[in-house]
């Protein structure tokens, strides 16, 4: 079973007292990113429409850097009808839905436009049905790109083999975990929050993340080579608790699907705009960038798919990616 902390238990406890008393509907929006990054920016944008655009009936408050707790934690109080959205890359969802999983699988696309086409997809569309049936969560939206994760380490990494012995973080979930143990590397999942900390400790040797979100928790200070892998684009996207939506009336449903994807979209924009800046800023710091050779890495991960179940929702979202539906 999973626990908030006290503090976040009375948080999500004021917003359900706040929407009684109102008579009108409140949500949090939870992510483990800090105020600075563009994702939580986006947010505030979308906060102000979505109050504006509903007058005030449905007011959302937004939590950055996990002060509701941990991504996994936050996703079982939203099932156990918490008016909470979290930002989740698809890889937290495989286990309410095995075929999400493939969202967050590695080199499943070669550019990150791609996901536009995954995602407009019939198939996409009935395992979120499927997924707000099963489970109670219900997938907003699944448009908020974080960038490309790469490899933040202390050593030079040009291959696979160079990965052995290092012990990488990762995110808690089964694909990230199966990825990064393919690609050499020890995998060492843990919180986000934790990162920082365990770097610096020796806990761990690298991690591997997206070049904005490493350099809002500082990464570029604990860490000394940033090899190019590509391995996964991270998109990510809003879930919430089904009977929670259902709940709401159908127009203000209209408002927040409209705005909080548009708010992806902002955020997606300025996380591209923002990556030469930040390696910029990490390269001053004294951060060394490398490109590397991607086959022998796309060869090392290819199992991966058999491993997770996930060959046969690869083979259904090869023709959307491919242009040709």
């Amino acid at each position: 079973m999973h626990y908030l902390t006290k503090g976040a238990v009375a948080a999500v406890a004021a917003i359900v007292a706040t929407q009684a008393a109102a008579q009108d509907y409140e949500l949090a929006l939870s992510t483990s990113q800090p105020l600075t990054d563009p994702l939580v920016i986006a947010m505030k944008s979308a906060e102000e429409q979505i109050e504006k655009r509903s007058d005030g009936r449905l007011a959302i408050t937004i939590f950055p850097s996990s002060q509701l707790g941990e991504d996994n934690d936050v996703l079982e109080q939203i099932r156990s009808g918490a008016p909470i959205a979290v930002l989740v890359d698809a890889g937290r969802l495989a286990p309410f839905q095995e075929e999400l999983g493939i969202l967050s699988a590695p080199y499943l696309v070669d550019d990150y436009t791609d996901y536009a086409k995954i995602t407009a997809s019939p198939v996409y569309q009935e395992w979120a049905d499927e997924l707000a049936e099963n489970s109670g969560l219900r997938l907003l939206n699944y448009n908020w790109f974080q960038g490309t994760r790469q490899m933040f380490t202390n050593k030079l990494v040009e291959t696979p083999e160079d990965l052995s012995g290092v012990r990488v973080r990762t995110i808690d979930a089964p694909g990230w975990v199966a990825t990064i143990d393919a690609m050499g590397a020890t995998p060492a999942p843990m919180a986000w929050s934790e990162v920082y900390s365990a770097l610096q400790l020796g806990a761990i040797d690298g991690a591997e993340a997206q070049l904005t979100g490493a350099f809002g928790i500082k990464l570029h200070e604990v860490t000394t080579n940033v090899a190019f892998t590509n391995h996964i684009q991270l998109f990510t996207g809003l879930v919430t608790s089904d009977d929670w939506y259902q709940a709401l009336p159908e127009d203000l449903r209209l408002i927040l699907d409209e705005e909080l994807s548009a708010a992806g979209e902002a955020a997606t924009a300025a996380t591209v705009a923002k990556l030469e800046e930040v390696q910029r800023e990490m390269e001053a710091a004294g951060v060394a960038f490398n490109e590397v050779d991607e086959e022998p890495f796309r060869q090392a991960v290819d199992g991966v798919y058999e491993e997770l179940g996930l060959s046969e929702a690869r083979s259904a979202l090869e023709p959307y990616i491919d242009g040709d539906q």
